[in-house]
């Protein structure tokens, strides 16, 4: 009986390396490995981020595309360029007032 006494203290030695050999692992994959769960999680948030993104400025090409179909009047357009950009007709004399 004295054999199973002796292998009592390798065989907790081992359980023990065994133990801390796997939580040792543990800890490098969550948070040192390349594929760490702590990157992975910062991946999933910025890929989160840029499909918002993304689905935003769909939305808004759509809206310049809705745009498009319908274009602006010419009146429009000559009273957008006389009053913001100062523009006028040929022969035509401006007075800005302030």
């Amino acid at each position: 009986m004295p054999d199973s006494g002796s292998r009592a203290g390798p065989l907790r030695l081992g359980r023990w390396l065994l133990l801390a050999t796997v939580v040792a692992l543990a800890v490098w994959v969550a948070f040192f490995d390349s594929h760490s769960i702590q990157k992975r999680l910062r991946f999933q948030q910025q890929h989160a981020r840029l499909t918002a993104e993304n689905d935003s400025l769909r939305c808004q090409i759509e809206t310049l595309e809705a745009k498009l179909e319908h274009p602006v009047a010419d009146s429009t357009v000559e009273r957008i360029a006389r009053e913001e950009y100062g523009m006028r007709r040929p022969g035509e004399t401006v007075y800005r007032v302030e």
